[in-house]
């Protein structure tokens, strides 16, 4: 079976081709680098079930020969990260919403399966929990660009919907919360790996905001095992499914936590919102995922415990260094 992986470089993408790999897929990955890096897959090269294409979604031509040539789609490529999004706000969008509806017309062309990658941010505002998939959504205004992020991934779920309810699209669609793990990157604003090398360094562990807003984390390592689970479940076909962790935490207490486990000399420090990101931003204060779907679906819910994420993620930084 060859699986198309776009965005197969990234953090989640290239942990997803090592899972499909072990379980002998033949994968290929289009991935333009533009927040991935060669670096998490240079290890698959020279691999018999593995190929690379250094390209852009948007490249229709070249969606088009892999979609063909491929037997299912796993669709992570998208513009990653508040701080990315923020900064790059057209190119996220274009990215985001022209790309998924390159992926999906394809798709249906050929026939072939389709999961989309979305995100616990298209709840928006909620402060309830758990999340549960039928749940309404609340943004801010679109002058906070944000919001644009949430609001675009949102719109690819509409598409995929649709396409499954028009063209009978054998399509799935996961919500993945805050997924951490060894190979993130701190660079596009994900808080885990930024307080965990800040933390290395003895350098001020930056908490942006008060700090009570809170999230539940998620172990890369069972987010690809849910997506490969999906991808087999018939069931799954047409729904939007919540892939998450069951332990809440404030940001406040993960820095205590991270620093903690460092055995780190830094200060924590309070980093004001509109000096962190600037006026374009505004904070979802909690973030907690229903896992019933899920659990209902496949029998299998996110449970590696938070310490034992960050401890295999201190240690691959560690390594780094």
């Amino acid at each position: 079976m060859n699986i198309l992986v776009t965005g197969g470089a990234g953090f989640i993408g290239s942990h997803l081709c090592d899972y499909l790999i072990s379980k002998g897929k033949y994968v290929s990955v289009i991935d333009d680098l533009s927040t991935g890096f060669f670096e998490n897959i240079v290890h698959l090269q020279g691999d018999s079930k593995f190929q690379y294409i250094n390209d852009t979604i948007l490249n229709k031509d070249r969606m088009d020969s892999l979609i063909r040539q491929c037997d299912a789609v796993v669709h992570l490529a998208a513009a990653v990260g508040v701080k990315y999004v923020i900064e790059n706000p057209l190119s996220s969008i274009e990215t985001n919403i022209c790309g998924t509806e390159i992926a999906l017309k394809l798709a249906n062309k050929y026939k072939k399966k389709i999961l989309i990658a979305s995100t616990s941010e298209v709840y928006g505002k909620h402060m309830h929990a758990p999340l549960k998939e039928d749940d309404n959504l609340i943004y801010g205004p679109p002058s906070t660009m944000r919001w644009s992020y949430a609001a675009s991934k949102l719109v690819d779920e509409f598409t995929a919907l649709a396409y499954h309810r028009t063209k009978k699209l054998n399509v799935g669609i996961f919500r993945c919360f805050n997924t951490i793990g060894p190979r993130q990157t701190g660079l596009y604003g994900m808080v885990v790996p930024r307080f965990i090398q800040q933390a290395l360094r003895d350098e001020p562990i930056t908490v942006f905001g008060d700090g009570r807003q809170t999230r539940t984390f998620t172990y890369v390592g069972d987010v690809v095992e849910s997506i490969c689970w999906l991808m087999e479940c018939e069931e799954a076909i047409g729904e939007v499914v919540n892939i998450g962790g069951t332990e809440e935490i404030s940001i406040s207490e993960l820095a205590e936590r991270i620093k903690s486990l460092v055995v780190s000399k830094s200060e924590i420090v309070y980093i004001p919102y509109e000096q962190a990101y600037g006026k374009d931003f505004e904070d979802m204060m909690r973030r907690v995922p229903s896992s019933e779907k899920l659990n209902s679906l496949i029998g299998f819910v996110p449970q590696t415990p938070l310490d034992t994420i960050l401890e295999s993620t201190i240690e691959y930084f560690r390594s780094m260094i």
